[in-house]
């Protein structure tokens, strides 16, 4: 039986970046073997387990023969497979390098060169069995884009292939959103979407993003941190009710639709800060539920400032969170006593008004 650390944290150790999880793979043992040593099996088609004590994955080191269509379709088989024949099923070359327990690196398919040359180039032509690498490819681009990593061009050419209706669509939203998800939390998210858009992917994934909303997040990503953000700005200029089509149809979480709803209703009326009525300010607040959730007004104000300036308008970032202070301050206590029910938040509502005309 023989442990090799492979995958991410042998890749990111060799490009000097931090190691978040330790992939094993174990060859010449065998799931009752494991069971046995007192890994956990928890692999519901592959034979994965967890290590007793550090909770690390230990795969058996397996083959896969592709058996229908989509990316679930596979056997595998684990009997007398070696190391290389597992490595050759991966992705990337430059994630089929493994190390052995005396930290001598095993890398039969050319990921140091590849690492070396900053290039993403898949292992074997089995590339185009799984069509979720597709989308994996695009979120490594992203990954280390800051580094000058590229898709090789036979790679490219592969990830066209089967960036069809046929094959992508057999992948489950749950997945697709996944890696949207881990692209967004990246250093350049919009390297996702220009490979994707690249290769024809996404004109079959999400048809309604363009080119213009990719370019707006390229410009703006390094300024606004957050994943909700990021894909309300690739999805800048498509209004309200189609983002939230884009949103129902990938099953994003409800966070990120309804922040992605808020922010295209609400940005033209934002930044028309000047010209409005310290009512129509309340109620701009209060359709952004901006009293019960002001962290998340922050998020969109801050949002809209970054918009508006790539936009060549002013910024009233500052004017909007003293408006949301000044209206926050008014309480019960603050109107007159006796009054019931309905009555009290139209009586705040109307002091908040009074409020922010004080201060304009």
């Amino acid at each position: 039986m023989e442990t090799y650390l492979v995958g991410g944290a042998v890749r990111n150790r060799l490009l000097g970046l931090p190691v978040f999880e330790r992939d094993y793979v174990v060859v010449g043992s065998s799931s009752d073997e494991m069971k046995r040593l007192g890994f956990r099996s928890v692999g519901k088609d592959f034979p994965v387990f967890l290590h007793p004590r550090t909770g690390d994955e230990y795969a058996l080191a397996r083959t896969e023969r592709k058996t229908g269509r989509g990316h679930t379709d596979f056997e595998c088989e684990t009997d007398a497979v070696t190391l290389e024949q597992d490595l050759l099923r991966r992705d990337l070359t430059i994630n089929a390098i493994a190390q052995d327990e005396s930290g001598n690196l095993i890398d039969p398919w050319g990921g140091i060169a590849d690492l070396d040359a900053g290039i993403l180039r898949h292992v074997s032509a089995a590339f185009s069995e799984d069509p979720l690498r597709v989308l994996r490819v695009a979120r490594f681009a992203a990954l280390l884009s800051h580094l000058g990593f590229r898709v090789a061009p036979e790679t490219l050419a592969l990830m066209r292939e089967i960036s069809t209706p046929d094959e992508l669509g057999t992948l489950s939203t749950e997945r697709v959103w996944a890696e949207i998800d881990k692209a967004l939390a990246t250093d350049e998210p919009a390297t996702f979407f220009d490979v994707l858009d690249g290769v024809g992917a996404g004109q079959v994934l999400w048809p309604e993003i363009t080119r213009s909303g990719i370019a707006v997040l390229a410009a703006l990503q390094g300024k606004v941190p957050e994943a909700v953000q990021r894909f309300a700005l690739v999805l800048h200029g498509l209004g309200a009710a189609q983002a939230e089509t884009i949103c129902a149809r990938l099953r994003s979480p409800r966070k990120t639709r309804d922040f992605t709803r808020l922010s295209g209703e609400l940005y033209d009326d934002w930044r028309r800060e000047p010209e409005l009525t310290a009512d129509e300010i309340v109620d701009l607040l209060r359709r952004a539920d901006a009293f019960r959730q002001p962290e998340r007004f922050v998020a969109l104000s801050t949002l809209f400032d970054r918009l508006a300036i790539h936009h060549g308008h002013h910024s009233h970032h500052a004017v909007w969170l003293r408006h949301l202070d000044t209206a926050r301050s008014i309480t019960a206590r603050d109107v007159a006593p006796g009054l019931e029910g309905p009555q009290v938040g139209v009586a705040i509502r109307q002091r908040q008004v009074e409020a922010i005309d004080g201060t304009r």
